[in-house]
């Protein structure tokens, strides 16, 4: 059996987390979210952990060598096996060689099918996407009062809990976000189109044309 490695790439509010969380289910496979990662291994109290902790107490970033350590234990574990998804990780091309040479040892002896999906969409479309995205408080659903409406005004669909929008969710910072994450990942666009692993999604459409699109390309 091949194992199905695949490395999620996309500015904010490119529908990224929507289509990771339900491909992770579709292919039964662990979706390794950086974030969350490292939270939980600060919870636990891992090496590791208390380490990255040191520096996020000091206001420091954590070095992307602990981070790296965190992410390669995780695609070691059991259900990592058959496949995963990566989201977060690398964010630059030393990243990206770091976690080649991760795999390497990882997958030793082992059929890979290692793609790079990029969501691909305009800058403008991005920008009005973060001003009118309102999340639920309680539940973390994401709605959109342009494209995605909740079916009464300021409540979730799902659990009735109330609507709040991220304090960075506005055009200043939304622009200022866009500028840093363009800078830094277009060189890692290149570093994978050149090896032959990118595989550029066209992420503009409603939700349900993009996982159209996404599953053609995985499977």
């Amino acid at each position: 059996m091949t194992k199905k490695e695949l490395v999620f790439l996309g500015p904010p509010a490119s529908g990224k987390g929507t289509q990771t969380s339900r491909l992770s289910k579709e292919l039964n496979f662990p979706h390794v979210d950086t974030g969350s990662l490292l939270r939980k291994a600060i919870a636990d109290g891992t090496e590791d952990g208390k380490t990255a902790k040191s520096y996020i107490e000091k206001g420091a970033l954590v070095p992307v060598e602990i981070v790296a350590s965190i992410i390669k234990t995780r695609l070691k574990e059991q259900d990592c096996a058959n496949g995963f998804i990566l989201d977060g990780f690398p964010r630059s091309t030393e990243q990206a060689e770091m976690l080649e040479k991760m795999l390497e040892e990882i997958d030793a002896g082992k059929e890979v099918d290692f793609k790079v999906i990029y969501f691909d969409i305009p800058q403008d479309l991005l920008l009005n996407r973060i001003i009118y995205r309102r999340s639920c408080s309680k539940c973390g659903k994401i709605y959109n009062l342009q494209s995605l409406k909740p079916q009464k005004d300021g409540v979730c669909d799902d659990c009735g809990s109330e609507l709040t929008q991220r304090k960075d969710d506005t055009e200043e910072i939304a622009k200022s976000r866009f500028e840093t994450y363009f800078k830094e990942t277009a060189p890692l666009i290149d570093f994978y189109d050149k090896k032959g692993s990118l595989v550029k999604l066209d992420a503009n459409g409603d939700v349900n044309e993009v996982w159209e699109r996404l599953l053609a390309v995985v499977k």
